[in-house]
């Protein structure tokens, strides 16, 4: 029989010339350019020429003018018009013919719905019975894992049609999903925790009554417990452990979209220690894109809460208070500003944001003074380079506002510092060379 590469043989040529063919050169020309060995060789060392009163062409021949008749088959009945022989004309028509079946896309319904969690709950119900009669022996449940893993995954189509959400969370697939955030096998807990961020991920174009439907579910399943206990257990070393890190993040900072999620997160979850432990530990040097996520929510969840700025300022006192924590953090900047557009970056001005709202409340002004935080931003404001200046003025600013009360000392403690001259001494250099932004102009 025939081979593929047979049948296509004859054609090649003729299709390289279309692909590579040249609009802004004479047709008629490109075809007399182009000379073929004897063999039928293309790709060899080929200078095409054309001679000076050379009336033959070589190659292959030009296309036939309009008034021109087609030209014939051989005498074997092996090539057509279009330079394809028998058997490759019979190929393409039978796959032309494919093509043109009508293609009947799944309808996503409930019904659907109730088939995937259907589906899904069996895979659970397996792999739990599987793992409990084989636990010494992997091997025996190692498929039912991959059954469900694969199962979880399928999950994420759902974040395309939000109008199930409210089914889904009905069959008490919701609960499940949660569940298996404890599984034993963390790849399995990571994708959960992935399609939940998915779920959840602000860009799903879900109505109110759908998301709270889903989000109401999870948390009755005990979400928010879960996802701060499986911190602990990722080792981010680990690439895939990584990634769970930044989904759990992820979900938390969906959830706290909600002002009232937001608060519940910060007030009834250990999640601001937790998240001020993870900053602390982690070196100035190895600034990853999970620790500016870090910095990130904990500035997300104090913005968005007065409830979490108290819990923060009360609860977080020991070994050191927050405050002090937050400007530890800071301190490395004093002279020097983090890579532009970087991950560092994006992590110093969330710890500037978070402290700065902080700074709002009466709380947490005598802390900021126990922690020498006024001397702190009085050596940014001389010896940093522009934008970390900017960023320690519009500190200082909310430092020494506020209630006059709380106000006072910290005001005192600037004078007593020689701040005024500092401040005095930025204020003259921005009058001869510039270089603050429209924000540090105002905090100055």
């Amino acid at each position: 029989m025939t081979s593929i590469d047979e049948l296509f043989k004859s054609s090649g040529s003729s299709t390289a010339s279309k692909r590579k063919f040249d609009s802004s050169g004479d047709p008629q020309q490109l075809y007399k350019s182009s000379r073929v060995k004897p063999n039928g060789d293309t790709n060899g060392e080929l200078h095409a020429t054309v001679e000076e009163g050379d009336d033959e062409e070589y190659g292959v021949a030009r296309p036939p003018e309009d008034d021109e008749p087609e030209p014939e088959d051989d005498e074997e009945g092996r090539f057509f018009g279009g330079g394809v022989n028998k058997e490759s004309k019979e190929a393409l028509d039978y796959l032309d013919e494919y093509d043109q079946e009508s293609y009947v896309p799944e309808k996503i319904d409930k019904a659907w719905v109730r088939k995937l969690g259907l589906n899904f709950e069996k895979r659970i119900s397996k792999n739990a019975e599987l793992r409990s009669k084989f636990e010494d022996d992997p091997q025996k449940f190692m498929g039912s894992e991959a059954d469900l893993d694969a199962s979880v995954k399928a999950l994420s189509i759902l974040s395309e049609h939000p109008e199930l959400y409210e089914e889904f969370a009905k069959l008490g697939c919701v609960n499940s999903l949660v569940s298996l955030l404890s599984h034993e096998n963390t790849d399995i807990a990571i994708d959960a925790i992935e399609i939940i961020s998915e779920l959840t991920d602000e860009d799903v174009q879900a109505e109110q009554t759908q998301w709270d439907a889903v989000v109401n579910a999870m948390l009755d399943a005990d979400l928010l417990s879960l996802l701060i206990s499986n911190f602990s257990r990722f080792d981010e070393a680990n690439e895939a452990d990584r990634s769970g890190v930044y989904h759990s993040l992820s979900v938390l900072e969906n959830l706290a979209s909600n002002s009232a999620l937001a608060t519940q997160i910060g007030t009834k979850t250990s999640i601001l220690q937790l998240l001020l432990s993870r900053l602390s530990s982690t070196p100035s040097p190895t600034i990853t894109q999970n620790t500016q996520y870090t910095a990130e929510l904990l500035a997300i969840l104090l913005q968005t809460s007065p409830d979490n700025r108290t819990a923060f300022l009360t609860n977080l006192q020991a070994p050191t208070n927050g405050i002090d924590t937050l400007l530890q953090l800071l301190a490395p900047y004093r002279r020097q500003d983090p890579p532009k557009d970087s991950d560092e970056e994006e992590y110093v001005s969330n710890l500037f944001d978070a402290l700065t709202c902080l700074l709002d409340s009466p709380l947490a002004k005598p802390l900021f003074l126990d922690a020498e935080g006024i001397e702190l931003l009085l050596i940014m404001l001389r010896d940093a380079p522009r934008p970390t200046r900017s960023r320690a003025l519009r500190l200082l600013d909310h430092a020494l506002g506020g209630a006059p009360a709380a106000a006072t000392p910290v005001c005192e403690r600037l004078v007593g510092a020689a701040g005024l001259k500092t401040v005095f001494g930025v204020f003259m250099k921005q009058q001869r060379k510039g270089g603050l932004d429209a924000s540090g102009l105002e905090h100055l």
